[in-house]
């Protein structure tokens, strides 16, 4: 049940206060170690996201820019008339216009950008983007995309705003490369950390009234994971060369998972997808990170 009438005029006119976050060192590796870097403290690869120390300095994940900024989670505001217990993260795309520093203060501006209605049985798709900008010059940092299906929210026939991107073709080839990382029994309580409070990745009696046997690893972190795995096995940990990045969430991770991911590369684009290798399941697809 609802609090109010699901209206998606309402909902992309929705405002959306400029959300300040500043950001220190301590910051980025705890976002690292939440995405699984560092597991090997002896690949001098993973410890430039990990340990200050490193050559050069402390190196930022790329994929960090999904935590920046964020608005936090208001589906369930009473005035949006959003079954906010029946929707599912669909999809997250992130662009970087630079690398992002070590330790800074950005702004993030939120809107809903689209509203497609898909029918009663399957609900609709929503798109916001969210635009992270430095807070002293106003130079734009990086955008970060989010689609979430409303399941409970079909039927009103709207189609608002753009028409939501078909899914980035998969190549019909064996993979190039393959790599194979294994998750934290606690990744999730780690990455929570990061700001993403919600209890089904924390409290066992939330997830057993989601369906879940046990609390699900946050779709962002997984998308992490698969990041950690272009950047070790393609990029030479090279951060710089990652511009943008884009999945599709397909089944949940559980904690302790080993996670498998099948990459090609044709020139500056990147295919990938990620198995949970223990349980055969695809977790992650239609994945593709452009390079530089």
């Amino acid at each position: 049940m609802v609090d109010a009438v699901f209206d998606p005029h309402a909902l992309l006119a929705r405002k959306f206060s400029p959300v300040r976050h500043d950001y220190s060192e301590r910051d980025c590796m705890l976002f690292s170690l939440g995405c699984g870097l560092g597991q090997d403290p002896l690949d001098a690869g993973q410890l430039r996201y990990v340990y200050e120390g490193e050559k050069g300095g402390l190196a930022v994940f790329p994929v960090m820019v999904n935590v920046l900024g964020y608005s936090g989670f208001w589906a369930d505001q009473p005035d949006t008339g959003i079954a906010w217990r029946k929707l599912v993260h669909a999809e997250q795309a992130i662009v970087l216009h630079r690398p992002l520093s070590a330790q800074g203060s950005v702004i993030g501006r939120n809107r809903v950008l689209a509203l497609h209605d898909k029918g009663i049985e399957k609900g609709a798709l929503m798109l916001q983007e969210r635009e992270i900008v430095d807070a002293a010059s106003g130079e734009m940092l990086a955008q970060v995309m989010q689609t979430t299906l409303l399941r409970g929210n079909g039927g009103s026939g709207a189609k608002l705003g753009p028409i939501p991107r078909a899914p980035h073709p998969m190549p019909h080839r064996v993979a190039d490369a393959v790599c194979d990382l294994s998750t934290l029994p606690q990744a999730a309580l780690l990455y929570r950390l990061n700001g993403d409070l919600n209890p089904l990745h924390a409290d066992p009696v939330v997830a057993a009234a989601a369906g879940f046997p046990r609390p699900i690893l946050h779709g962002l972190a997984t998308m992490g994971v698969a990041a950690h795995a272009v950047l070790k096995t393609m990029l030479g940990y090279d951060e710089r060369l990652l511009r943008a990045m884009r999945v599709r969430f397909t089944a949940p991770v559980f904690p302790g998972d080993t996670l498998r991911t099948e990459m090609w590369r044709d020139g500056d684009v990147v295919s990938l997808r990620t198995i949970a290798l223990e349980r055969s399941v695809q977790v992650l697809g239609a994945g593709r990170i452009d390079l530089a």
